[in-house]
């Protein structure tokens, strides 16, 4: 049967794939389009789901040899064949750097991937925890071997660098790119993860305070207690954090009026899903996998490369590793300051910055408490005073809710200052205890 305009109803049903797939595109509010939950997932991507079944092999090509930055997948092999074949932990330690960097991009498109299939609110969980997956999995893997100080200064530079390097690069470019326009992002935001990232200052400022102060009630012990109690309550407060973003209080996240227009025009240039649903899945496990295994070689050439190299632990962990960690999140969030999408790359920088102080350390105390590992909140002093003093920078240069190119230079010069300052720091906790 025709309607007054002389389409027929099977001319309807095929309007509503295309009305509805733009829910799952990127770029617009996960529950923007919840409103058509009648309809199947599975219905508006299923043309694009059978042309993605059509070659075997398309996702080897679209993981491992479309992507440019896999040119340095082959230094992680050669690295773990000279741990085996020669002592120069320097160049172990280096190349499998070059070796962790292009996975931990894959996990970060791997995760985006995943997250066409599993809907916006999983897939946001999914790219907050897999965003971080390398950081994890070099904390525990040197939290088994005992090296609780790499854990600390490892996590605590992933924050100094997504706060002042990522954050800093992605206000330069995008002031730059459009200047003399001043570009704006949501506020709420930006205050409420400041909110969170100085609760976390206040997490790790009591145990190292308890310790240089000597007023511990029980010497050693009264900070690692103080550093697990305090843990479980940053976790119940970043539970709460998500419960909050994603269901409670969504509206606050919402995009702010006229970027809702420009999201849903330049949805149509989004990309649709490359790889399946299992494919993803298959590539995060074997991805997973052998950023584990060559995590161990890295952590295990640490002092080796500190030696030879004539540079402090501390530096190689608080500004090298978390430069490599961060290599998807430095790229992704510059990628869009440059498409004035600020609010996406806040989320980005100061998102993960946020699920580190929040997630990660207090998740590596727990994990390490269930090792038998020592692991506390108790930074020392050095290093305590400089997430105090980033976590201030930052939120006053987020209080305005702009941002232009010399916030960003500012920022990054910030990092540099922090760089040298690890350069020429002598670690002494062991002195001390």
């Amino acid at each position: 049967m025709e309607s007054v305009d002389g389409k027929s109803d099977l001319e309807f049903g095929e309007d509503i794939p295309l009305s509805s797939s733009k829910s799952s595109k990127k770029g617009l509010h996960p529950l923007e389009f919840e409103t058509s939950s009648t309809i199947p997932r599975e219905v508006p991507n299923s043309h694009l789901l059978k042309k993605l079944r059509v070659s075997p092999f398309r996702s080897i090509h679209t993981v491992v040899i479309k992507a440019k930055i896999n040119v340095l997948l082959p230094f992680g092999p050669l690295a773990i064949l000279l741990h085996y074949l020669t002592d120069k932990h320097g160049w172990i330690f280096f190349l499998s750097l070059l070796g962790i960097t292009p996975l931990a991009e894959r996990l970060g498109y791997a995760t985006e991937q995943l997250a066409f299939y599993t809907g916006p609110t999983v897939g946001g969980l999914l790219n907050a925890t897999f965003g971080n997956a390398t950081e994890m999995i070099i904390s525990i893997y040197a939290l088994k071997i005992g090296m609780i100080r790499v854990v600390q200064q490892s996590l605590l530079g992933s924050i100094l660098s997504n706060m002042l390097l990522v954050l800093g690069c992605a206000f330069f470019t995008g002031g730059v790119v459009h200047h003399p326009k001043i570009q704006s992002f949501d506020k709420s935001a930006a205050v409420m993860n400041s909110g969170l990232l100085l609760m976390a200052v206040m997490g790790i400022t009591f145990p190292a305070v308890l310790h240089f102060t000597h007023t511990e009630v029980h010497r050693g012990k009264s900070e690692l207690s103080l550093s697990r109690f305090s843990s479980g309550i940053m976790l119940v407060a970043y539970a709460s954090y998500l419960y909050f973003q994603l269901r409670s209080q969504h509206n606050l996240y919402d995009p702010i009026d006229g970027d809702v227009v420009n999201t849903v025009e330049e949805s149509d240039d989004e990309e649709a899903p490359e790889i399946t649903y299992w494919e993803a899945i298959s590539w995060l496990a074997i991805l997973t996998l052998w950023v584990s295994i060559l995590s161990g070689y890295l952590v295990d050439a640490i002092q080796g490369a500190s030696d030879s190299w004539n540079m402090p632990v501390a530096f190689i962990s608080v500004i090298l590793l978390p430069i490599v960690g961060n290599a998807a999140e430095h790229a992704s969030a510059i990628m869009f300051a440059v498409k004035d999408k600020l609010d996406i790359s806040l989320g980005v920088a100061i998102g993960s910055s946020t699920q580190i102080s929040m997630f990660v350390i207090p998740f590596c105390v727990i994990v390490g408490w269930m090792m038998g590992q020592p692991m506390d909140l108790n930074f020392q002093l050095f290093e305590t005073a400089t997430l105090f003093v980033t976590v201030l920078v930052v939120a006053f240069m987020l209080q305005e809710g702009t941002s232009n190119y010399f916030k960003g230079l500012m920022l990054v010069l910030c990092y540099l200052i922090v760089a040298a300052s690890f350069f020429v720091h002598n670690d002494v906790k062991e002195d001390e205890n």
